[in-house]
């Protein structure tokens, strides 16, 4: 039997919260178990039962969703977590992604790829629109051109496996991408996760952000 994936929802608009949660509800292996207008009580909200993946909006009165994915990572740092927002500005993109936020999907995007994402997330990729994928591209386009990998001793291979993660491809993305198998890949991002001192690819992309490594 396909284990359930538990699901839990920050928005401050209760009829979001409510058309998330019926979007949950037709999937036969998610289940949503809470949702909430803001992150004031994220802490004891998730005690009882912890999710596996929470959707979390970025902009909510009290405490936000940006505060919302630090206080995850420090409670309940094996929670996945999917930001979601109507804005594509370069610092809450970026904000979400180093607080440790695993992944980004548009609110206009189509329910499908909501539903995509958050299978994605689980099989460990790091969801993201073409839209902000672009601005992530554009964003390391306007740096200078720097080679840092040297940092962590990363190889060519570890470097190309590394640059799919920071533009949100998924463990079977990247072994298409760079026609390897999934199992190589697996094995190639646990060499990274060990050069980097990580544990996720949140981690991992961050750090390659915030050293400009890609």
């Amino acid at each position: 039997m396909q284990q359930m994936i538990k699901i839990v929802i920050y928005d401050d608009h209760k009829a979001r919260r409510e058309a998330l949660r019926l979007l949950v509800s037709f999937q036969q292996d998610m289940r949503c178990i809470g949702d909430y207008e803001d992150c004031s009580d994220l802490v004891s909200n998730l005690k009882s039962d912890p999710p596996d993946v929470v959707l979390m909006d970025i902009h909510m009165p009290g405490v936000d969703g940006i505060e919302g994915v630090k206080l995850l990572r420090k409670n309940y740092p094996d929670t996945l977590i999917i930001m979601q927002t109507i804005f594509e500005d370069d610092d809450n993109l970026f904000n979400c992604l180093l607080a440790g936020a695993n992944g980004y999907i548009l609110k206009k995007a189509p329910n499908e790829k909501l539903i995509e994402g958050i299978y994605d997330v689980v099989n460990g990729g790091a969801p993201m629109t073409p839209a902000i994928a672009k601005r992530v591209l554009e964003h390391f386009s306007k740096k200078p051109s720097t080679d840092n990998r040297h940092l962590y001793d990363l190889s060519r291979r570890e470097m190309d496996i590394l640059g799919c993660l920071v533009k949100g491809y998924s463990h079977k993305m990247i072994a298409a991408e760079l026609f390897i198998s999934p199992f190589t890949v697996n094995n190639h991002i646990k060499k990274i996760y060990q050069k980097m001192q990580v544990h996720s690819v949140s981690e991992a992309v961050a750090t390659a952000i915030n050293k400009k490594i890609v």
